[in-house]
């Protein structure tokens, strides 16, 4: 059982970690929001063979000071927490492993014939942008609006291939061979470009009839585009009216973590988890061996 004292810097490096309420967290945040950022930089400028040759020594120095960051971090959100799998195996928790451990196998992986193999993976650390969304509040609001849009979405999507079928069928029979429309599989496509409005050109119909339905295709295609936009908007307006309407009825919840199950929103003077029951302050329990 650990001591009053580590309790303590647990929680309050927990706090830091997890939570965004506190002025140290915030910056924690911020500085890792800045990091994160040049991190997927550093990886775009690799890329540039000029300007990764010129400033080789900056962006290599660069690279382990955010790597040891992060790996710091990493170690820090497992410690923390009461049960470490949770995060290990959690989304989150994959994304900063994978995001952290490709430049240490460059130690491993030595030898001119896996050159390539280890710059591919020190690519993996572009993974590191999406931990932004953890530390935006917007997003989490926007997350949630896709997921509840879900199902009209996919209705919706079902609604397109059966109509994309149906007039690429037609447009097969109406245009065929001698068109490009060689078969319904490519007219489908055909459909599906034209009506997204993408365009290739690579086929295009030369029958007047053909031409008629491909404009009622196009005129469509801009309605089609419209309609996943305005179903995600409605639930994010409707999940922000909820929000605002819970923050009126408890202005005093904040976003405490729990150490043992990762709850939060907890009130200002909760002292136990809403969730698990546990104390959201062990370090203010005193042992009995104490």
């Amino acid at each position: 059982m650990e001591s009053k004292k580590t309790a303590a810097w647990k929680s309050k490096l927990h706090t830091i970690i997890y939570e965004a309420d506190t002025p140290m967290g915030k910056s924690f945040d911020v500085v890792l929001l800045i990091l994160i950022l040049l991190s997927v930089l550093f990886v775009m400028l690799e890329s540039v063979k000029g300007f990764s040759q010129q400033f080789y020594d900056f962006l290599y120095i660069g690279e382990w000071v955010i790597t040891i960051f992060f790996t710091f971090e990493y170690i820090a959100r497992i410690v923390t927490i009461k049960k470490p799998s949770k995060y290990i195996f959690s989304f989150y928790g994959i994304i900063d492993f994978l995001s952290t451990i490709p430049l240490y196998l460059s130690f491993i992986l030595v030898g001119s014939n896996v050159l390539l193999t280890v710059r591919a993976l020190r690519l993996l650390r572009v993974f590191r942008i999406l931990k932004v969304t953890r530390y935006l509040g917007e997003a989490n609001k926007l997350s949630k609006a896709l997921k509840d849009s879900k199902p009209k979405i996919l209705v919706f999507l079902f609604f397109v291939l059966i109509v994309s079928i149906i007039a690429g069928t037609v447009m097969y029979l109406v245009e065929g061979e001698e068109s490009g429309f060689v078969s319904i599989p490519i007219s489908v496509y055909w459909c599906i470009v034209t009506l997204t409005t993408v365009g290739f050109g690579d086929i295009a119909p030369v029958t007047p009839l053909g031409q008629l339905i491909a404009a009622f295709i196009m005129i469509m295609g801009y309605g089609i585009i419209a309609v996943p936009t305005g179903i995600v908007s409605a639930e994010y307006v409707k999940s922000s009216g909820k929000e605002n309407a819970v923050k009126e009825d408890y202005v005093n919840v904040n976003s405490q973590v729990c150490r043992d199950c990762g709850a939060s929103k907890h009130r200002d003077d909760a002292e136990f988890c809403h969730r698990c029951g546990n104390s959201l302050h062990p370090e203010n329990i005193v042992e009995k061996d104490a």
